[in-house]
């Protein structure tokens, strides 16, 4: 089975959309969302109306800390202008899309997989994965053989040496990586709605269960809409031109 991974949606209706087609397109057969569906972006009812049924229909989704503070959680540790955006998206929700968010958990396992938005290291605080110790410790907490996290906008790789020490490999897109079964891996899947490593595409990975191989990918999209929508909203400025200069 092929299972695409797609984390950091952030509201991104355009995005989300070329990131979907993108995989409908490389056989796609399951799909898992990471977390941050809200946030930042214009569009999060549209992006709910989306996802809310594919999980209804079997595909896995979990909670991001923006998910969390549109519901009302602890959002003191984002910028003034994440907050806006926050305060912004809890205005655009209906009853149902709350009712969604509620359900998502903050981890999900199927099979030999760990889905987590941060770290399976307590989940719940958030905590970034960018460096080779948080990544190992990360793995051992999961104690799966691949572990999935979005929270971090740029796709990398990390995975048991020896001793159980961690290594640190940056993806090239779209080149298949085998994932062989004597180590464990982290995969930090980047984000589909907003970039932060100077490059507009979004990003998105696909794991091949059958070939046991993962696959990241950058999609071209319209970012230049995305980014409108941003401005016409009246949310913050610095996110358009996230979109539009991929940092």
């Amino acid at each position: 089975m092929k299972v695409a991974v797609l984390s950091d949606i952030h509201s991104n209706l355009e995005a989300l959309h070329a990131c979907l087609a993108h995989a409908r397109s490389k056989g796609a057969e399951q799909y898992v969302f990471l977390g941050d569906l809200l946030g930042y972006g214009a569009d999060p009812k549209a992006c709910l109306e989306i996802i809310a049924p594919m999980v209804s229909a079997g595909a896995l989704a979990v909670m991001g800390n923006h998910d969390e503070a549109v519901l009302g959680g602890f959002c003191e540790n984002l910028a003034f202008a994440a907050r806006d955006a926050i305060y912004w998206t809890r205005e655009q929700l209906g009853q149902p899309e709350r009712d969604f968010l509620k359900t998502l958990p903050m981890v999900s396992r199927k099979d030999n997989a760990f889905y987590v938005h941060a770290s399976a290291v307590a989940p719940e605080r958030w905590t970034y994965i960018d460096n080779v110790v948080t990544a190992a410790k990360c793995m051992k907490a999961s104690g799966s053989q691949l572990t999935f996290v979005g929270h971090v906008h740029h796709q990398t790789l990390y995975y048991t040496a020896g001793g159980g020490a961690a290594q640190v490999f940056i993806p090239v897109a779209g080149v298949e990586i085998p994932v062989t079964q004597h180590r464990q891996w982290l995969a930090i899947v980047g984000s589909v709605g907003q970039q932060r490593d100077g490059s507009p595409p979004a990003a998105y990975l696909l794991h091949d269960q059958h070939r046991e191989s993962l696959t990241y990918f950058r999609v071209p999209y319209d970012y230049l809409s995305a980014a409108g929508k941003i401005r016409a909203a009246g949310l913050p400025e610095r996110f358009a031109l996230r979109l539009e200069k991929g940092s």
